[in-house]
């Protein structure tokens, strides 16, 4: 069987109206759009102390298997990799909060629990009505307070925003070369977006990075190694950069004496992953016309599937959670239509495993601009809600959702807080009848934590 019938019997090119060279060509818009993730994710993880070189190789290789399995199983022209906020959830909220020298093999245990039941759940209506009995407007919010969340951590990671006992929030030092740098940054994709320069953001990192060099160069930025200021140099040894330190790195102990604490923090993992997931997976087939005429997204079990069995995956090879990326959108509006896209975009995340050295030596204000924009991004989701002001249950749980990620550094305390409030107010008003049941359960999950935590 030669490759255009082989092509043809597994992606239904013609069926589609599409072909080869098309899909092709979304496959590498849509890698380039979150090739950015391969530098990103391993800046976030390490933060938490886990090896930058291992959570690369988990973040290409996880990236790349999911994807495939995307493409073969849903043909849908979806890629995945570690999703923006819940790396930063894992690594700047769940390890904090875990007494252990090495948390992160708490946190993958979570990671992999999720996945389990993200699993089972695709079997069942239960996420179905996750995400439908929640109120629009706090489902809108926790996306919003993720985006903010993420470009806090961003701009605290590069120095531009910093945090003291003595000050609280202050504006960094633009003498420093990585603020004033990771800031340029932020401009330079906002700019290369504005002209619909495909992959804006991973070249906004390149330059970004590029700047850095000619920053060292010149003496402005000065490697520090004591002080945790690198040269932005890399090595040229291919194999220096992989390795599998992190897979099957598990700690299932904690959870025996934590069980509410590790309940909360899989329950977050899932509630943001089935929410990113759906909404993705039916923002991309609407875009690329997939939706059948009731607008329903036909292979939803497999699609929903593949993103939960890609998070299994993340999670035994080393990395945070596996999602559905919305970048996939990037590759279908240059004609991406089936799993063909996917396909291409899987193989290149896992042919990038050879340019591990380059993509280690990133430093983290080159890929602050990355988190800030994708911030951005998530932010607009704003546009989603209703801000017909009627009754306070449509708006206060909202501004608690946003304001409290970004303002306690967590994504699980944004969703506690809104969803609790929303109760509350909605009893308050008389309109308790108007509580779906996942919200009864959700907000009982929470105030148990709080009461026992």
């Amino acid at each position: 069987m030669d490759l255009d019938r082989f092509f043809e019997k597994h992606f239904k090119l013609k069926e589609h109206g599409t072909d080869m060279r098309t899909e092709i060509g979304a496959g590498v818009t849509t890698f380039l759009s979150m090739v950015y993730i391969l530098a990103v994710n391993p800046s976030i993880l390490s933060a938490c102390g886990m090896d930058s070189a291992s959570v690369f190789t988990a973040t290409a290789i996880s990236a790349g298997m999911a994807t495939l399995i995307m493409a073969f199983w849903a043909n849908y022209p979806v890629a995945l990799a570690s999703g923006m906020g819940l790396n930063a959830y894992f690594a700047y909220t769940v390890c904090p909060m875990v007494a252990s020298d090495k948390p992160w093999q708490v946190a993958l245990a979570a990671v992999f629990c999720e996945g389990i039941i993200f699993i089972l759940l695709s079997f069942t209506n239960f996420r179905e009505s996750l995400v439908n009995d929640i109120p629009q407007n706090l489902k809108s919010s926790i996306t919003v307070g993720i985006g903010l969340f993420i470009a806090f951590i961003g701009l605290r990671n590069s120095g531009a925003v910093t945090v003291t006992t003595e000050n609280g929030i202050a504006l960094g030092d633009f003498s420093n070369a990585g603020v004033t740098l990771s800031l340029l940054g932020i401009l330079i994709i906002a700019i290369m977006d504005t002209r619909n320069i495909r992959g804006a953001v991973f070249w906004g990192i390149i330059i970004t990075w590029i700047l850095g060099m000619i920053a060292q160069v010149t003496g402005w930025y000065v490697p520090d190694p004591e002080a945790g200021v690198y040269s932005v140099y890399p090595t040229f040894s291919i194999m220096s950069g992989i390795s599998f330190k992190h897979f099957f790195d598990f700690d299932f102990g904690w959870i025996a004496s934590h069980i509410l604490d590790f309940a909360v923090i899989v329950f977050s993992f899932l509630y943001v992953d089935i929410f990113d997931t759906v909404g993705t997976l039916i923002g991309v087939a609407e875009k690329a016309e997939l939706l059948d005429e009731d607008g329903n997204l036909p292979n939803a079990k497999q699609a929903l599937l593949s993103d939960a069995i890609g998070t299994c995956a993340g999670a035994v090879c080393g990395t945070s959670t596996v999602t559905s990326f919305v970048e996939s959108a990037a590759g279908v509006s240059v004609g991406g239509r089936t799993g063909m896209t996917s396909f291409t975009a899987g193989l290149l995340f896992l042919i990038s495993l050879i340019f591990a050295p380059f993509f280690l030596a990133i430093p983290s204000f080159a890929t602050t601009p990355a988190l800030v924009y994708v911030g951005f991004l998530m932010l607009l989701q704003i546009r989603h809600m209703n801000f017909t002001w009627s009754k306070k249950s449509d708006f206060i749980p909202s501004f608690l959702a946003i304001s409290m990620m970004p303002f306690t550094n967590s994504i699980a305390n944004g969703i506690m807080f809104g969803i609790i409030s929303y109760i509350v107010l909605k009893v308050v008003e008389g309109d308790a009848k108007d509580i779906k049941p996942v919200m009864w359960i959700s907000g009982a999950l929470f105030v148990i934590y709080i009461l026992i935590g």
